[in-house]
């Protein structure tokens, strides 16, 4: 990996790290052509940083050849106007064999998402990112952390064996505990991402991230935006004042344990004409009494 490349990818990560919808069809198919228009809307708004295949593209409900759809679909549309990052998961095999996948089509870096096995034990979490990331030496690696258990002398043993682990996408609800884990990681050693999008960005970036993920910039990209702005220049004021204008649409998406995570935001879109609001189980559409609320803020970033 190049200095140049390696500069590059650090800086699409300290950045807003938009994670793109994947809008449906009536038919229940991936709806191609309302996804590239809300891809050209997200780069046209100003991002530069796409995550194909997180959590709000609903990775899990996604089958193999779905998610190499998509892969495919962000990287022609961002051409040279955005970064790409896929999400890659589940066994190791699938794991490798998407990382490869996003390789060859050009992608810069993989978020490799948290295992989903009931027994984690924290040397198995470096093995199976060992696995991912040694297998992709030219892309970027980032893995995605919900573990409130991992040590960070554990991603530093990590990235010893590979050194294309240069960012963390961090997503443990916990400011302190994230502070901890950076320092005990090695805070300049890698680029930390608030990996619980607009509403810890403030604290996490107080305690050293600089970039964070978003699902909302689906729908107000310029939102994002000015929150970064402001994290970046340490006017913490201005980003709390983007907080409160966020916090109730984040509120809601956050419900019953995110619940509606995804919903929320493919009902603002819905409510704007941007796709339809259809989610995948287990996953759930927003009740028609639940949508007005969602369209009025939608309506209000819209102005």
């Amino acid at each position: 990996m190049s200095s140049e490349t390696f500069e590059t990818q650090r800086a699409a990560l300290a950045d807003v790290v938009s994670i793109p919808v994947t809008p449906f069809a009536e038919d229940g198919s991936i709806d191609q052509d309302a996804h590239r228009a809300l891809l050209r809307r997200l780069l046209d708004g100003g991002i530069r940083t796409l995550t194909p295949n997180g959590n709000t593209g609903e990775f899990y409900a996604l089958t193999p050849q779905e998610r190499r759809l998509v892969t495919e679909i962000t990287l022609d549309e961002a051409g040279d106007r955005a970064v790409v990052i896929v999400g890659v998961g589940h066994d190791v095999p699938t794991a490798v064999a998407s990382a490869r996948h996003a390789r060859e089509r050009g992608a810069a870096m993989v978020m490799v998402h948290q295992p989903v096995h009931p027994y984690i034990s924290q040397s198995g979490w470096v093995d199976y990112h060992r696995a991912i990331a040694e297998a992709v030496p030219e892309l970027g690696v980032v893995p995605y952390i919900r573990n409130e258990r991992l040590e960070g002398r554990r991603l530093a043993e990590l990235a010893d064996h590979c050194p294309n682990v240069i960012g963390v996408k961090y997503a443990v609800p916990d400011a302190a505990r994230f502070a901890s884990f950076a320092r005990d990681a090695g805070l300049d050693r890698f680029v930390w991402v608030a990996g619980l999008a607009e509403p810890y960005a403030p604290s996490y970036f107080s305690a050293g991230a600089t970039g964070f993920t978003s699902g909302l910039v689906n729908v107000a990209p310029a939102v994002s935006l000015n929150m970064i702005e402001a994290l970046r220049s340490g006017d913490y004021p201005a980003a709390m004042k983007v907080w409160e204008q966020i916090r109730r649409f984040e509120e809601l998406r956050a419900a019953n344990g995110s619940a509606n995570n995804v919903t929320v935001v493919k009902e603002a879109l819905a409510s704007l004409g941007l796709c339809r609001r259809e989610v995948r189980p287990p996953s759930r559409p927003l009740p028609e009494s639940e949508r007005a609320e969602v369209a009025a803020i939608a309506a209000g970033w819209s102005v």
